[in-house]
């Protein structure tokens, strides 16, 4: 494909994305018109995005300079190479179910129809520009909208004060994040002599402990966005606090950004570098793994437990990310590679069911009303296919196979096991460590989703609204229908992925992968380890149908039969005898107590006739994050102690102000000179 119809297809997606955003406010009375208009055309505009990546994925590129467009800015410049092209796949992968889900999701919300949907239309396009950018300042002016377009969007309700507090700490963390952009790109600027990205490459000239400083202001920057620990505190609370599509594409595509960004300055801008760089990603990543599953594992709030799951997710990639510049910075090029696709793999799989689980959990709130899975539970019976949905999401995210996370988490596994080839002992160890915090974390997120699956969507509803739920409209469930299939093909036949990753990954990296694969095979290193997954998914088929064939033999009753549940002796089954969230996650809170942290209260209230006799029992059992109480309360309240004291220089008085004016143009007269 030629490069002027590459530029063509970015040109007709960035028009639709336009009219998609000029739709919503030409039609913001109208409301089912502005919807649809809105949503249905950043799905087309979307599809053409998709189209773009995959044709960068096999090969393609361009080069667009248009100085007159953006001047303040040094015009626009644009590119595509095999890792923008990757990313831009993943956008559209993450973006055109998720917009299609919220045709229907979206009907309750009537004033907020204009400003959501041009939001949403911004926030598309600048996410397509930010990995098309090859000027600094034209990478600053679509970050900076994308962040800007996704906070107006957490604010869609913010008649709410939980949501009004999310904004407000998602805007704080995003622009602290633009903070150390800002110093690390004028460091580079300095440095190299050059504005143009592209024209960093290696970072020729640069002092090594320059290069160090700048690796790690810009890999801050870009970790906050990512939501790695310990910048994720705002995933927690603007995911639940955003509506559920638009949660799904901050989860599943916005955030990897931070990932585009991390793996351009450790792999382009700024390699080679030492080797404690990616030992540093790995201690991060390993820590975000562990930690994000553990706080998903006791949250009651279906969302939030989500987004503590996507810290989790990131954590597994950057083990990947970790892992390829330790094996770069020793010259292991095919083993970096190999690293280097893991952590893309999971991205795009992450993207699929993290994306898919944020559908389903916004079904779940437009069908009950809460987020709360303790008032939920029996959802299967009313909600057959959106539960089928998530109990795939849930498998996919448990790395269990034949669905796609099994493979990528697979492949960070090899490269981490890959790791005896370091001749660093220490290095190994940390290696070692980490291997151990990837498979704990596959544990414990297999019943971490056991527990947001079960607690749901079995047994009988613990609330009237979850006995009154209905299923989901019809564009909602094609939606998840989509991500649900992209679960099982990419884990089934991930030939279909490793096949345009590895040359996306060799056209960035100079080296190919240590990988073999075809339809039915995947081998890593030669003969070190090898995985069916499709002869795998051919077994588990073949046993559930012989399962039931064998039961059929032997005269097993499939007829529908109508009986009472049995009770275990007691009179009467009720959602009082259940299991609750609380019950599931309660040993988990013993065991790891220390990083819990928890608070527990009990409130006894007698009876008014008598002390002797108890009215009510309250029991909280409330935890707390280390990682909050250790960092950010102490900043906060530093904060709050320096704001108080400057409050003091606020004294109103004109003459003051004067003062301070005159104070500040001598000292700058003064450096001037």
């Amino acid at each position: 494909m030629s490069s002027a119809a590459l530029v063509g297809l970015l040109s007709a997606s960035l028009i639709l994305l336009a009219g998609g955003a000029g739709s919503a406010l030409a039609f913001a009375r109208q409301f089912d018109l502005c919807r649809r208009m809105a949503h249905g055309l950043a799905v087309c505009g979307t599809v053409l995005v998709l189209i773009l990546g995959f044709a960068g994925l096999i090969g393609n590129s361009f080069e667009l300079s248009l100085p007159q467009i953006l001047p303040l800015a040094g015009g626009l410049a644009l590119g595509l190479d095999r890792l923008s092209a990757f990313f831009l796949f993943l956008i559209g992968v993450g973006v055109i179910p998720s917009t299609l889900f919220a045709i229907g999701y979206t009907r309750h919300y009537k004033q907020e129809q204009a400003s959501m949907g041009c939001a949403l239309n911004i926030f598309v396009a600048s996410m397509v520009l930010v990995v098309l950018s090859r000027h600094v300042l034209t990478f600053l002016v679509f970050w900076e909208t994308m962040s800007l377009a996704s906070y107006f969007l957490v604010m869609t309700e913010k008649e709410s004060d939980e949501t009004r507090s999310a904004g407000w700490l998602y805007m704080v963390m995003t622009h602290a994040g633009l903070a150390c952009l800002l110093i690390g790109f004028l460091a580079m600027l300095q440095a190299t002599g050059s504005s143009m990205m592209h024209e960093w490459a290696g970072a020729e000239g640069v002092d090594p402990g320059v290069r160090s400083v700048i690796f790690l202001v810009m890999a801050a920057g870009f970790l906050s966005k990512a939501g790695a620990i310990p910048f994720h505190i705002w995933l927690p609370r603007a995911h639940p606090a955003a509506p559920s599509h638009v949660s799904a594409m901050m989860s599943g595509v916005m955030i990897k950004l931070g990932v585009y960004g991390l793996i351009r300055i450790g792999f382009e801008w700024l390699s080679p570098g030492p080797a404690w760089w990616g030992i540093l990603i790995l201690i991060v990543g390993a820590v975000s793994a562990v930690l994000g599953v553990l706080y998903a594992l006791i949250d009651a709030d279906l969302k939030r437990l989500l987004a503590y799951s996507s810290v989790e997710s990131i954590g597994v990639i950057l083990l990947g990310v970790g892992a390829g510049l330790v094996f770069r910075s020793y010259d292991l090029g095919s083993l970096a590679a190999l690293a280097l696709m893991a952590a893309l793999y999971h991205s795009l799989n992450h993207a699929v069911f993290k994306s898919l689980l944020f559908l389903g959990a916004g079904s779940v709130l437009h069908a009950t009303g809460t987020r709360n899975i303790e008032e939920m539970g029996g959802l299967l019976k009313r909600m057959p296919q959106t539960g089928a949905f998530f109990l795939i999401g849930s498998l996919a995210i448990s790395a269990m196979p034949p669905f796609n996370g099994f493979i990528s988490e697979w492949l960070t596994f090899q490269s981490l096991l890959l790791s005896f080839r370091i001749p660093e002992q220490i290095f190994n160890l940390v290696f070692a460590l980490s291997i151990a915090a990837l498979a704990l974390t596959a544990g414990l997120a297999a019943a971490c989703f056991v527990r947001a699956f079960g607690i749901t969507f079995l047994a009988l509803p613990r609330a009237q609204r979850a006995g009154r739920a209905h299923e989901a409209d019809p564009a909602m469930r094609i939606a998840m229908g989509l991500f649900a299939l992209a679960c099982l093909a990419f884990g089934v036949a991930p030939v279909l992925v490793l096949r345009v990753l590895s040359g996306a990954v060799t056209g960035f990296l100079g080296s190919g992968p240590d990988l073999s694969f075809n339809w039915t095979s995947v081998s890593a290193a030669g003969e070190f380890a090898g995985i069916a997954p499709l002869w795998v998914a051919l077994i588990l088929a073949l046993l559930m149908l012989a399962a039931w064939r064998g039961l059929r033999l032997f005269g097993a009753n499939f007829n529908r039969r109508y009986y009472e549940t049995w009770g275990c002796g007691r009179a009467r089954q009720s959602a009082d005898f259940e299991y609750t969230a609380a019950a599931f996650a309660h040993p988990f809170k013993r065991v790891f107590a220390v990083l819990y942290r928890p608070v527990q209260e009990t409130e006894i209230e007698a009876h008014p006739e008598s002390r002797y006799f108890v009215k009510t029992i309250t029991y909280r059992n409330e935890s707390r994050s280390i990682i909050e109480d250790s960092i950010y309360v102490p900043i906060g309240r530093t904060v709050r102690r320096l704001a108080a004291r400057a409050r003091r220089v606020q004294s109103g008085n004109v003459h003051g102000y004067l003062l301070y004016i005159l104070a500040a143009l001598l000292t700058l007269l003064l450096f001037a000179k």
